[in-house]
């Protein structure tokens, strides 16, 4: 499941914890990233740590990636 996705954009937003950096979830995150992006669908991932210091510009980086995509 996607964390956030506008269909009207296309954008996916993943919020990665530490998790993602675990066993073969760096593996799996790449074959589902590709699997996306061959339907149109892109995929930005912002690592939880970075999120909660950078709050504002994590926004900003959302916003222009949805932008670009309409």
């Amino acid at each position: 499941m996607l964390d956030f996705y506008c269909p009207k954009a296309h954008p996916a937003i993943e919020i990665d914890g530490i998790s993602h950096d675990m066993g073969n979830r760096p593996q799996h995150d790449e074959q589902r990233d590709a699997w996306l992006k061959k339907h149109g669908v892109t995929v930005m991932r912002i690592p939880a740590a970075e999120l909660s210091r950078n709050i504002d510009e994590a926004a900003d980086a959302i916003v222009r990636l949805a932008t670009e995509k309409l």
